[in-house]
């Protein structure tokens, strides 16, 4: 006999589902998860989440309606096989690669999703949202919002859980527990009592006993109604869900098939307060490497499927995450009151390394930023030296505690803003593309970019010995050049750049780590008879006007450099040129830096070219600012 059509091969979109029993449901998510496990051994990416919740996918696709009833994935790291089974199998050996798919969920790629995700916590805000639409045009369609309890950290979803109650009527929310952070593992007792919770009998039994209990004397009412909410919080665990408004229904094995698709569907038919379906998974389910490590493989570069053994890159410099963490280490070794905070990531901005230094003085706060920034504030009001380690794009969550509660108070915390720049795969909701401008913005900041691994060093200490004023230094994700580093890390005289090179004819500003691009574009207009001066600015803020002055003094073309957005650093050297007359005298100017778009994700060198920030394009810029060649470049800004 020739062997059986796979069931995946069949599916084409979720409709292909919702007709299957459950059985053929099993046998679907076996085959989601081995095409997850293979896709993502060739691509890399996020694949512990999305293992956790295949059952849960394929049920959510199998109960609901979609796309027309919404689902909506907190974060989206566990999409991968939501988009195998919404149309997008044929591509998702592209995932994360330049023009393939987002590591994401995005509404531009596909109807089924309607809302894009990267950064945690937004799902059942977004999800709210929809209700309230659907609402407004007496729609009947669900709105699912499936949020893991990772992000339950954070307070916006607390804010939409609170306002959920008095919005609408009809929402699901599906809290995916992965980390038995909530409830522990559950049998299949359990699942009965969530069928039961869920179920129109139970709910029928509910409405008779609050209608016996109203015939009571009013004490006798309020006694009953706590009796009865306490032997649900007793059995379910779900008071405190109940007390935001909300029916919660569960523990629940999030890889029963038998016990997720008969919940969903009660929950789909509840109507009169929203649900919360509380389900138990495990991250990296079904595949034994993962399962067996300790970060459940999270996020892995390619793999051999058989034995779960990641590609090993070729040994190179220490990453700037780990320069970082090594001198922020050295510093703290001299002065107590040198203090870490991570919001969530202490893996991912080097803090483990200092927790295990020093396991009294980092503080991992969970994914709340707004937290992480005041709490700095807090620690720096009462005499601490606080570095919050925040990569850029997460700091965009905490700006209003930076501006009301440090730089309003002008209290000395440090921020180390990790990922600044394009960081490649993980594409535009990760870039660190606006930090110059939000954080240059800002009275009495001092703002640093480092241009190399020494640089870095140098600058961590230089916010160490600042006790004034807040402060912020921006670095790249990525290797660092190879450089020996000092035995000590000499802080910075602040506002103050340097000249790297010498020339004439062209002045090349860099602020960051375009440097290294920066010198090789010397290189090519040296070639073509030019020379160039090539300097760092080290600081965005306060600028060395000195420097700035003497190279527009000195040369017949500026031309800035910089990787970030357009208001940036080179916004702030054009305003220091105008208020010194620097232009009047004919001097020819241009800013290189992002192009005022998100670009979407590709490798990086790729990404700086496409953006004009490589050394062909900032020599592109400088030949164009001399007028000697009728060049565009994508990232030319003025």
């Amino acid at each position: 006999m020739p062997p059986a059509t796979p069931l995946l091969d069949t599916v084409s979109s979720p409709a292909d589902t919702r007709d299957l029993s459950l059985s053929a449901l099993k046998q679907l998510a076996a085959e989601v998860r081995a095409e997850t496990i293979d896709a993502v051994s060739v691509t890399g990416g996020h694949l512990g989440a999305g293992l956790g919740v295949v059952e849960l996918t394929v049920a959510l696709h199998h109960v609901f309606e979609t796309p027309r009833d919404i689902v909506i994935f907190d974060v989206g790291h566990q999409a991968y096989p939501h988009k195998i089974l919404t149309g997008r199998r044929d591509r998702i050996r592209t995932l994360r690669t330049g023009g393939g798919l987002s590591g994401f969920t995005k509404r531009g790629e596909s109807e089924y999703d309607p809302f894009g995700a990267a950064h945690a916590a937004t799902s059942i805000s977004a999800a709210l949202g929809f209700c309230a639409a659907r609402d407004a045009k007496g729609g009947t369609n669900k709105v699912v919002a499936v949020i893991g309890d990772g992000s339950m950290s954070a307070g916006m979803a607390y804010e939409a859980m609170n306002n959920a109650a008095e919005t609408t009527k009809q929402l699901i929310v599906v809290l995916n527990d992965n980390d038995m952070s909530i409830a522990p593992p559950v049998g299949g007792m359990s699942a009965y009592l969530a069928r039961m919770v869920s179920s129109g009998g139970y709910q029928s039994l509910r409405k008779l006993g609050r209608q016996v209990a109203g015939a009571f004397p009013k004490p006798l009412q309020q006694a009953a109604r706590k009796a009865e909410e306490f032997a649900r919080g007793m059995v379910t665990g779900g008071t405190f869900f109940e007390e935001l408004g909300f029916h919660y229904v569960g523990p629940i094995d999030g890889h029963d098939l038998d016990a997720l698709v008969p919940v969903l569907k009660n929950a789909r038919e509840f109507e009169g307060k929203p649900v919360l379906v509380h389900v138990v998974t495990q991250k990296g389910k079904g595949y034994a490497p993962a399962e067996n490590a300790a970060d459940k493989y999270h996020g892995v570069v390619k793999f051999n499927v058989v034995t779960g053994e990641q590609a090993k890159a070729a040994a190179g410099p220490p990453s700037y995450t780990k320069v970082f963490a090594q001198a922020l280490i050295k510093e703290a070794e001299k002065d107590e009151r040198i203090v870490a905070i991570t919001a969530a990531m202490p893996s991912g901005t080097g803090l483990d390394l200092f927790g295990k230094a020093f396991p009294r003085r980092m503080f991992d706060v969970g994914i709340a930023e707004q937290h992480a920034v005041t709490f700095a504030a807090g620690l720096a009001a009462d005499g601490m030296k606080p570095f919050a380690a925040i990569y850029s794009t997460f700091l965009q969550r905490g700006y209003d505690q930076v501006v009301h509660d440090v730089a309003i108070q002008r209290l000395p915390v440090r921020f180390a803003m990790d990922r600044a720049g394009l960081v490649g795969a993980d594409g535009p909701t990760h870039a660190g593309s606006f930090d110059v401008g939000f954080m240059g913005a800002l009275p009495g900041m001092i703002l640093m970019a480092a241009s190399d691994e020494v640089e870095l060093a140098r600058m961590v200490a230089t916010a160490a010995a600042i006790d004034d004023r807040p402060s912020a230094f921006r670095y790249p994700r990525g290797e660092g050049l190879g450089l020996e580093m000092p035995a000590i890390n000499e802080p910075l005289e602040i506002g103050k750049g340097r000249i790297v090179r010498e020339g004439t004819a062209v002045a090349i500003l860099s602020f960051g780590a375009r440097l290294t691009e920066s010198l090789k574009a010397a290189d090519l207009l040296a070639a073509r008879g030019l020379t160039t001066t090539v300097a760092d600015a080290r600081f965005a803020k306060p600028l060395d006007v000195d420097l700035i002055l003497r190279l527009a003094r000195d040369h017949e073309a500026l031309v800035t450099v910089e990787e970030g957005a357009m208001g940036g650093f080179g916004a702030f050297v054009l305003e220091a040129l105008a208020a010194h007359g620097a232009l009047d005298r004919g001097l020819k100017v241009r800013t290189l830096g992002l192009p005022d778009i998100f670009q979407d994700h590709d490798k990086p060198d790729l990404m700086y070219a496409q953006a004009g920030l490589d050394a062909e394009g900032i020599a592109a810029g400088a030949l164009a600012a001399l007028g000697l060649d009728n060049v565009s470049t994508a990232g030319r800004r003025a």
